[in-house]
């Protein structure tokens, strides 16, 4: 087993030609990290488009480089790089490897908080606080491969799917799907559609930080064959009923932001534009779409399997983990209750509380 014997920290510009290909190398080694967050590309993207990452570099008695973890700084505490809306993390290492977590907790640096910690290094597990289920859908063989692994539900949803494309052409004319768009236009209405539905629910505005939509613009115009933004867009006509900006690495599209007009709400244009991706996989090199942890219906009903993801703090400080486990707890409670909007409304903000 190698195991990082010193970890030094160094922002992502910083970083030698020698250490980005070991980050290659080690990735490719290491099955459980294909999802394009464990990509470089990843990293730079969001450091290029404003906000500092840092790596993490841990190197093995022989002074190899065996492990990398990209991070953002925020005073004494430090989150994967991406936060928010990273929805995998966890360090970039050959699989059974050892990288020692408290050795993040260096210059005045007090917690590393995760929330989609992958289970890919033990050494995490003493600071685990609770999993949740992170969906995926296996596209070997397209929609008929994936018909023969989703459950009837699964099923249901796409044969309604395929009925509404067709009531949504004699309504408004021909239904034309484009899997990877790369339009700058159609990207600017993706986010004004997401922060209107963010509005809606009264869910945190992701796009309401100006390098949000740098990296998001980033993103689209990064055309590695090995990592880049994919944009998909589903018309009806002349009108965009659905669209979705995601990343993708080799084989796997990660569903990262989906949108629908709600004038056409009533055709479920999200399971119209999932079923045509769906069919577009075997074209476009895709076997798994992730769609990212989180309990909503459509994932449950879409998903063919799950992988665990983790939430919790590295820290040596015992009262902080009781509170945060406390604070946790009564979101837990909120989320579950039959008094409804109002208590899920408290768990949000409670969620927006520094972690």
């Amino acid at each position: 087993m190698r195991t990082a014997q010193t970890v030094r920290t160094v922002g992502f510009d910083a970083l030698t030609a020698q250490e980005l290909e070991a980050w290659h190398l080690l990735r490719a080694a290491n099955p459980l990290l294909d999802s394009p967050y464990f990509h470089p590309g990843f990293a730079a993207a969001v450091h290029a488009s404003g906000r500092e990452v840092r790596v993490a570099v841990g190197r093995d008695r022989a002074g190899e480089v065996c492990a990398l973890l990209p991070h953002h700084r925020e005073r004494s505490l430090i989150r994967p790089a991406g936060w928010p809306a990273a929805d995998f993390q966890g360090p970039v290492l050959a699989a059974g490897s050892s990288f020692p977590p408290l050795a993040l907790l260096a210059d005045g640096v007090r917690g590393f908080a995760f929330d989609h910690l992958l289970e890919s290094c033990a050494d995490f597990e003493p600071w685990v606080e609770s999993r949740r289920p992170s969906p995926f859908l296996d596209v070997s063989g397209g929609l008929e491969g994936y018909l023969g692994r989703v459950s009837r539900s699964g099923k249901d949803n796409m044969g309604q799917a395929r009925r509404r494309a067709a009531k949504a052409e004699r309504a408004h004319g021909a239904v034309r799907f484009v899997a990877d768009a790369a339009d700058p236009e159609i990207l600017r209405r993706v986010v004004e559609l997401k922060r209107a539905q963010y509005a809606a629910t009264g869910a945190r505005d992701y796009f309401a930080e100006p390098d949000r939509h740098d990296l998001m613009t980033r993103l689209l115009h990064t055309r590695d064959s090995s990592f880049g933004g994919v944009l998909s867009t589903l018309h009806a006509g002349p009108h965009l009923v659905a669209a979705h900006f995601g990343i993708r690495s080799e084989n796997v599209l990660h569903w990262w932001f989906p949108v629908y007009d709600p004038a056409f709400a009533g055709l479920a244009p999200g399971w119209m534009l999932l079923r045509e991706l769906v069919c577009a996989a075997p074209a476009l090199g895709i076997s798994r779409i992730d769609l990212g942890r989180g309990d909503d219906e459509y994932k449950r009903r879409a998903k063919t399997g799950e992988t665990q993801v983790c939430q919790g703090i590295v820290t040596r400080s015992s009262a902080r983990q009781t509170l945060r486990r406390a604070r946790d707890s009564m979101v837990t409670a909120a989320k579950s209750s039959a008094l409804g909007p109002g208590l899920r409304h408290i768990a949000r903000k409670l969620r927006t509380f520094p972690r």
